[in-house]
């Protein structure tokens, strides 16, 4: 077990889930625990066929525990997770090293063996959760892995699972867990680079563990990889809150309507992408959904028109967050008691925002800026990146930390945060900042259009000048210079089209997000544009 100041000691009965969920600081193990011992037969977790109870969890996450500090894992060590899919033995593998007092390493199984290897060498993992497939890809880096493998699937990757898990029975020694020490490491995706370590302290994450209501009997659907901070945000606080989870191991939206008629889901979190995959489903209307109270859409942009689908089509209330895997700046907007901001992406949950300069001071009110925010839900740092730490923050002159978002935005005269671009994706032609969301949205007016992205492509005239790349929706033909024109005589001098590219699909990463980088060199390619 963990231990806090929130728990009380062996002479005292434990507390309740719900008294320890009202503390200032506790533990989700604990939490798991108290779980355990006041509702053993509710189904924690569903992959699949199959199901584990809270009380087959807790005794799961105990094993796991015992097993790591068996390995010499103990407290502030970290445990590295590198699964090809979702599955019980991911969270579990993943509150098992919460509860030796470790913090939990997601690694993308997606990204090259280098990355991945620089990865465990900047976390300094002791212990590394696989699978085949993750042993597979990084069959080429296996010599500079010095983290003890154990192969969650009992494959050739590790050492067998079973085998590796302590005896049935066995209880962890107590850890005493404090808010300070990191509760996991969340990865960058490392396309642009070396990968940076997102630290998330124990508090930090507490409070995300109250970030939203699960009432009693709701069952969440999780479909993006466990990896990701999203995922984490829709698979924590039910699991705090003592729902049922249903784990999606691939997302398809054909499978995901069947099953959120099948298990009732109550709750989900999708990305942009997801959302538009499942409304455009062809049996969408014949699926029951009535079960659902609430979805969340999160981590990538998604227009106001696709928000009113959503409301339109699908039951329960819609909650768009904006924020960063870091921290500071966290939006919401209830969209179903907001129709008429849809166009925004809500207030601040907790804390504030601020938008600055070019060079770093405060924009007056109805300006334009750089997204700048502080809460009590701020990262602790880069691993072993200081540099890089104080790249992303910015102090007011009042002293006080802020988060930098890289993200370009306004407020409207009624609070709401209005988004505009990446600071780094927009524009500079002959002296004029172009955004590219502005051409974006212009482009997805057109009827055959599913989905547009812009980017500055090298100009000899210009310094640089926007090009498009657009994919068509399903049976539509349009030539690619009748297109571009169409867009062009919608939008001012300053902002037209140098060049347009009719592509199958555009390049996404694995919860969704338009891979901007990859359109520009494959411009790149192509050369200056005269």
């Amino acid at each position: 077990m963990t231990t806090t100041d929130a728990q009380p000691d062996a002479m005292t009965a434990p507390m309740t889930a719900q008294a320890l969920m009202a503390e200032p600081f506790g533990t989700l193990p604990d939490v798991i625990a108290a779980h355990a011992r006041e509702q053993p037969q509710h189904l924690a977790l569903i992959e699949g066929d199959r199901q584990i109870t809270y009380a087959e969890l807790d005794a799961l996450t105990d094993r796991i525990a015992a097993a790591l500090q068996r390995e010499g894992v103990g407290a502030a060590d970290v445990v590295a997770i590198c699964l090809s899919a979702s599955s019980i033995e991911y969270v579990a593998a993943f509150l098992g090293a919460l509860r030796a007092g470790a913090a939990a390493a997601p690694l993308p199984a997606t990204a090259t063996a280098a990355s991945i290897s620089m990865m465990l060498k900047d976390s300094e993992a002791k212990v590394l959760v696989l699978d085949a497939a993750a042993g597979d890809a990084l069959a080429p880096v296996a010599a500079e892995i010095a983290a003890v493998r154990v192969a969650a699937d009992g494959s050739a990757a590790g050492r067998a699972w079973d085998a590796w898990l302590a005896p049935a029975g066995t209880r962890p020694a107590p850890v005493r867990i404090t808010p300070d020490m990191p509760f996991n490491i969340i990865y960058s995706s490392g396309t642009t680079g070396a990968p940076k370590g997102i630290v998330q302290s124990q508090q930090m994450r507490w409070i995300n563990l109250h970030r939203a209501p699960y009432p009693a009997g709701s069952v969440a659907m999780v479909s993006t990889p466990l990896y990701s901070n999203t995922s984490l945000i829709g698979l924590l606080p039910p699991l705090a809150n003592g729902a049922s989870i249903v784990l999606m191991r691939r997302f398809q939206a054909g499978e995901f309507l069947a099953l959120s008629q099948a298990r009732g889901v109550t709750h989900t979190i999708l990305v942009p992408v997801q959302c538009r995959r499942i409304l455009d489903h062809p049996d969408f209307e014949t699926f029951d959904l009535s079960a659902y109270q609430m979805k969340t859409i999160t981590s990538a942009p998604m227009s106001a028109a696709s928000k009113a689908e959503m409301l339109d089509r699908w039951p329960g209330g819609l909650i768009e967050y904006y924020g960063m895997t870091e921290g500071g700046c966290t939006c919401a907007l209830e969209a179903h008691l907001h129709r008429d901001k849809l166009h925004t992406v809500g207030k601040p949950l907790s804390g504030e925002i601020r938008l600055i300069d070019d060079e770093g001071r405060e924009v007056p009110p109805g300006g334009s800026g750089e997204i700048v925010g502080r809460s009590p839900s701020m990262m602790t740092g880069y691993h072993g990146q200081p540099d890089k730490t104080r790249e992303a923050e910015w102090f007011s002159p009042e002293g006080l930390r802020f988060i930098r978002t890289g993200d370009m935005g306004r407020i409207d005269e009624d609070g709401f945060l209005v988004l505009m671009d990446r600071k780094k994706d927009m524009i500079i032609s002959g002296g004029f900042n172009i955004y590219p969301s502005d051409l974006e949205a212009e482009a997805m007016l057109h009827p055959a259009v599913a989905e547009a992205a812009v980017v500055g492509a090298p100009s000899e005239r210009w310094g640089e000048t926007p090009v498009a790349f657009v994919a068509l929706a399903p049976g539509a033909q349009v030539q690619a210079e009748e297109l571009k024109d169409w867009i062009n005589a919608r939008l001012a001098k300053t902002q037209r089209l140098a060049e347009l590219k009719v592509l199958p699909e555009l390049p996404r990463s694995a919860i969704g997000k338009v891979l901007k980088r990859e359109l520009r060199e494959t411009w790149l390619g192509e050369g200056a544009i005269s």
